[in-house]
């Protein structure tokens, strides 16, 4: 058969490639720029390193707290611990510049071929798809036939694109990573925070995500706000200024997020993946481990029905992934929208956050990627605390943050 081209090599599309590969049909991975380190904090559960096979060298950083941060510079401070404590109960901090090769290099160990280009334009055709690109350094098109496409190729996906689709709407997040000194850089030994406020982001949120040597130092700006976002990014190193005081910035990097899922994820001889397919989940912005899941979805659904590729073939793909997650997803989008609104919202946002009901069942759900049953009883408890911080926080004056 002619081979299965993944656009795009980064965890999703390597991913995916890994996969067809180890069940032995000929796939092809165009990445457009090998050396390009994709802009991200690099947060992933602890469930990734099992399912998807990565070596704990790849981890820069477990974390063990997170530190939420109201506008009024409020915390609730949370251990990263489901229902029951294991041996699991840490977020996994990985760089970007590690994870990718290793995923892309293990794909091609296994069969996959690897080239360095630009995706340029594709037609669907009864007998294949023809593919037209060009190789890095290299003036003259080219085109190959391949069987199908699977598309991970980011927010900007030019394969969404030359399907004919809409591009989604998307935020930009934008971070710099610092060296700290000594002293400063243990402030971060444990701990991820994020903050709120209408002046680091009016729609999302900003954190510091440590490495083994580094923090990244970000934040988030939707539709409207992105032109903000350089504005965003310093005045929430100001805020923190005195935590980050003596240190270099050695990176500054930018990339765009999907705002919402597609409404459809496969067609006849293409799939999209990822980014490129809008599964970047609402109110955390998490995108690495859904790009692996659904690479590994899309490869495994493809298996399991070729030769059929008609688009009722692989719609399988879109049909196991919505039963699975659409309740999550909604669920998410639905929390981003309530608890980011304004910035009384982030108040009462931070308050759920310092419930321990919430914190043991936001993390049995990151770091299962199921959502869990909650008791009536601390449903009760829940919808008490949450009523009454909104009447605290919408009746009362409100209190201004002190200045760094």
């Amino acid at each position: 058969m002619k081979p299965i081209l993944v656009v795009g090599a980064s965890v999703g599309g390597a991913t995916a490639a890994n996969t067809l590969a180890q069940a032995g049909l000929p796939v092809i991975m165009l990445e457009r720029d090998l050396s390009w380190v994709k802009p991200c904090g690099g947060a992933l559960p602890p469930k990734a390193f099992e399912e998807f096979d990565l070596p704990q060298s790849l981890i820069s950083r477990k974390v063990h707290k997170t530190m939420i941060h109201s506008p009024s510079e409020r915390r609730a401070e949370i251990d990263v611990v489901g229902i029951e404590e294991g041996n699991h109960d840490y977020v996994a901090m990985a760089c970007r510049e590690d994870l990718d090769p290793f995923l892309r290099a293990r794909a091609v160990a296994n069969g996959a071929e690897l080239i360095e280009g630009q995706l340029l334009d594709l037609a669907v055709q009864p007998d294949g798809v023809e593919v037209t690109y060009r190789a890095k350094e290299e003036r003259e098109k080219r085109t190959m036939k391949v069987e199908v496409v699977i598309g991970a190729d980011g927010a900007y996906s030019t394969t969404a694109k030359a399907l004919g689709l809409d591009r989604l709407p998307r935020c930009i997040a934008i971070q710099e990573r610092i060296r700290l000194p000594e002293d400063k850089m243990a402030r971060w030994q444990d701990t991820a925070d994020l903050y709120l406020g209408h002046d680091v982001s009016p729609d999302l949120y900003a954190w510091v995500f440590p490495k083994s040597d580094h923090v990244a130092v970000g934040c988030g700006a939707g539709p409207g706000n992105t032109a903000e976002a350089r504005r965003l990014l310093a005045n929430l190193k100001q805020r923190i200024a005195p935590e980050l005081a003596g240190g270099e910035v050695f990176l500054e990097e930018a990339h765009a997020l999907p705002m919402h899922p597609r409404e459809h994820i496969a067609f006849e001889r293409a799939m999209l993946v990822g980014d490129a397919a809008g599964l970047v989940v609402g109110t955390s912005g998490e995108g690495i481990y859904w790009a692996m899941k659904s690479g590994k979805q899309a490869a495994l659904t493809l298996i399991d029905v070729l030769p059929d590729v008609s688009e009722k073939a692989l719609r399988q793909y879109e049909q196991i992934w919505w039963k699975e997650y659409r309740t999550m997803y909604r669920f998410l989008q639905w929390l981003q929208k309530w608890g980011y609104g304004n910035e009384r919202q982030m108040e009462v946002f931070t308050d759920m956050c310092r419930n321990k009901d919430v914190q043991q069942l936001t993390f049995e759900s990151y770091m299962h990627k199921r959502m869990t049953r909650v008791p009536w009883v601390a449903q009760m408890r829940m919808t008490f605390d949450i009523l009454a911080s909104q009447v605290r926080h919408y009746l009362l004056p409100r209190k201004k943050r002190m200045p760094a």
